[in-house]
């Protein structure tokens, strides 16, 4: 399975790249890859998002705005890019306040279709 390659591809690729991880929106992580483990706790993050995430979805689908692409969160002390695999898995990237927000989301957006197959 590429989940772990991929991963690394994705967060080293990003200036102010710290981890990326591919959960369910049970919460549940399928893998997961920390370049700086003493800044965030990647899988922590994620399920608290995936509960978010199902309700955006499910807001989004209750108001015809279509399906759920991709969530940003911008903190003081993170930016978190989510980007939904397939209808129940999602990746999420976190990048630090100054890193390359935008670069985050292109490769969380071309790393979609290799990582929704190995799903």
């Amino acid at each position: 399975m590429p989940f772990a390659q991929t991963l690394k591809r994705v967060v080293d690729g990003v200036d102010g790249g710290i981890a990326a991880v591919i959960m369910g929106l049970d919460g549940i992580p399928v893998d997961s890859y920390v370049r700086q483990s003493d800044r965030v706790d990647v899988n922590t993050i994620g399920m608290e998002f995936s509960f978010i995430l199902g309700q955006v979805r499910k807001a989004g689908e209750n108001l015809a705005a279509g399906t759920l692409e991709e969530f940003s969160v911008r903190a003081q002390n993170l930016v978190l890019v989510c980007r939904m695999l397939t209808p129940q898995y999602f990746i999420a990237v976190v990048v630090a306040p100054d890193g390359n927000f935008g670069k985050a989301r292109y490769l969380a957006r071309v790393s979609t279709p290799t990582l929704a197959a190995a799903l």
